[in-house]
């Protein structure tokens, strides 16, 4: 069983900084893809970036293209999701999440609980 752990949310003002991390623990993830999502209120839940097992690939929602930029470290079972410019459209509760490939449509099938961001204008 794995299970994830997110932490590094809280309130920003729009245009600071946050990073997110995820923390797997249970077994090792080192050969999994890990992605980040996020839902905002009313809103259904959305994908924000991706990542490969080797760091190699990545992947970004537009919306969050050159802000946004996703890494791991496979030694700490860690990826992380460091968020520069934030816009109060970015206020959600950010989810990540593994699944064994990078590409094709495999589920995500491992979730953590979420941690919330609010950015205030």
């Amino acid at each position: 069983q794995v299970q994830l752990v997110e932490s590094g949310g809280g309130l920003v003002q729009a245009g600071g900084s946050l990073r997110l991390s995820c923390a797997a623990s249970g077994r090792t993830l080192s050969r999994h893809a890990m992605g980040w999502f996020r839902q905002a209120p009313g809103k259904e839940r959305e994908f924000v970036a991706r990542i490969s097992w080797s760091g190699g690939s990545t992947d970004y929602a537009d919306s969050v293209k050159g802000r946004f930029t996703i890494s791991r470290d496979n030694a700490k079972n860690t990826v992380y999701l460091q968020m520069n410019g934030l816009k109060p459209e970015d206020t959600a509760v950010y989810y990540c999440a593994a699944r064994p490939t990078y590409s094709g449509s495999y589920p995500w099938n491992y979730w953590g609980q979420g941690t919330q961001v609010t950015v205030s204008s």
